[in-house]
C-alpha cells in the first residue's frame, strides 16, 4: 500500500480545517465510491447539520467540494462519495485513487442546504450522486422522529447508497429509472403533500430547475423550496447576461458558457481567484444592482438571499443586467 503523503501547504479553502485519514473505500457503483475519513488519533469530529459539504484538498493545489451522507450528529467518522469525472480538472481521479491509511486536508463541515426545523414532513428528491446530502437529510430526520418520503432517480446499475435508502427509508423510498415515471411520481408527490412540508432537491441543475418550476407552478412557496447543485462540474451554460461596472464605467456581455469571472478577465480587470468552483470565496463581489444566481458553495443561505455579493467564478445573473462595484 503507497501512502499518499500531505501537500506541502493547505490551500486557502481548508485553512483552519482538520487533517483526517481514510479509514475506508468502498465502491457504490462503477463510476462512484465512498471515502470514510477519521481523526488519526480517534477524536470526536465537528458536528454538521444535514447538508453539509465537506471542501477536500488533493494535491497542493486542488481543492472540490463533496457532501456528506451523515446526519452530522457528534460523528467519529466522516463520508463522502465522489463520482468520477474523466475530463474534470482531475479531483474525482485523484479522490479515486486514495487508500486506506491516505492523509487529506479538508475544511471543517460547512451548510449550504440545511433543513427547515418547523418541517412537518421532507418531500426529498435525489438525481444521481444528488443523492449524497438528500441522504443526511433523510437521516438526520429520522434521528429528529420527522417523517421523510424520497423520491430517487438514477440509471440501472448506477444508483449509489440504494441499500442505504431503502433501509432508512422503506416504502418511504420511490425508485425511478426512466423520466416517464419520474414524471409520474413527481406530479402525484407534488399534488399530495400535507401542509408543513418542505421540498429539498439535489442533482444536475436543469433537473432541479424542472422540479422546482413545477412545484410553483403548482402553489408552492419559495419558502418550502430548496435546492442544492452537486458542484460546478455539473452546472449548465446559463443564459447570457450584461454586467455593468460601475467605477470603471464599462459595459460586457457575458455569453452562455463563459464565466463571469473570465468575461472580466479577458476585459482586463484583475480579479483575486484561486478555486475557480465557488468554493474557497477568492473571487466574491461586490452587487450594487440586479439579482445573481448563486452557484457557488461558498456564501451562506442569509448572505445569497441579500444579493449584495456574488462568487463570479460560477454564479450569473437572473436578471438581464447586473451592475458591480468594479
Amino acid at each position: 500500500m503507497t501512502i499518499t503523503a500531505l501537500p506541502i501547504s493547505t490551500h486557502p479553502a481548508v485553512e483552519g480545517g482538520l487533517q483526517l485519514e481514510v479509514t475506508k473505500v468502498v465502491p457504490q457503483t462503477n463510476s462512484i465510491v465512498s471515502i470514510t475519513l477519521a481523526d488519526p488519533s480517534g477524536r470526536i469530529l465537528p458536528s454538521y447539520v444535514p447538508g453539509s459539504h465537506l471542501v477536500v484538498q488533493y494535491g497542493d493545489e486542488g481543492v472540490n467540494a463533496y457532501s456528506l451522507t451523515g446526519s452530522g450528529n457528534a460523528p467519529t467518522e466522516y463520508t463522502i462519495s465522489v463520482l468520477r469525472v474523466e475530463d474534470g480538472a482531475g479531483g474525482s481521479v485523484a479522490m479515486h485513487r486514495l487508500e486506506v491509511g491516505d492523509r487529506l486536508f479538508v475544511s471543517r463541515p460547512r451548510s449550504a442546504f440545511a433543513p427547515v426545523s418547523t418541517a412537518t414532513h421532507n418531500l426529498l428528491i435525489a438525481a444521481g450522486i444528488g443523492i449524497t446530502p438528500i441522504l443526511s437529510h433523510a437521516q438526520a430526520a429520522a434521528d429528529r422522529g420527522t417523517t421523510s418520503s424520497l423520491i430517487y432517480v438514477y440509471r440501472p446499475g448506477a444508483g449509489a447508497h440504494v441499500d442505504e435508502a431503502r433501509e432508512l427509508l422503506g416504502e418511504a423510498l420511490t425508485e425511478c429509472a426512466d423520466r416517464k415515471t419520474f414524471q409520474h411520481v413527481l406530479s402525484n408527490a407534488l399534488t399530495t403533500q400535507s401542509l408543513g412540508t418542505h421540498l429539498y432537491v439535489c442533482g444536475p441543475l436543469a433537473f432541479m430547475d424542472s422540479v422546482l418550476d413545477q412545484a410553483r407552478e403548482l402553489g408552492w412557496s419559495s419558502a418550502r423550496l430548496h435546492s442544492e447543485a452537486f458542484g460546478s462540474a455539473e452546472l449548465d451554460a446559463g443564459e447570457p447576461f450584461t454586467v455593468n461596472l460601475a467605477r470603471s464605467g464599462v459595459r460586457l456581455e457575458v455569453p452562455a458558457g463563459v464565466s463571469l469571472l473570465e468575461t472580466l478577465e479577458n476585459a482586463g480587470q484583475r480579479i483575486p481567484n484561486m478555486c475557480r468552483k465557488g468554493i474557497c470565496g477568492e473571487c466574491i463581489l461586490p452587487v450594487l444592482k440586479g439579482t445573481p444566481q448563486h452557484r457557488d458553495l461558498y456564501l451562506s443561505d442569509e448572505e445569497k438571499a441579500a444579493n449584495t455579493t456574488m462568487m463570479c467564478c460560477v454564479s450569473r445573473s437572473n436578471d438581464p443586467e447586473l451592475e458591480l462595484d468594479l
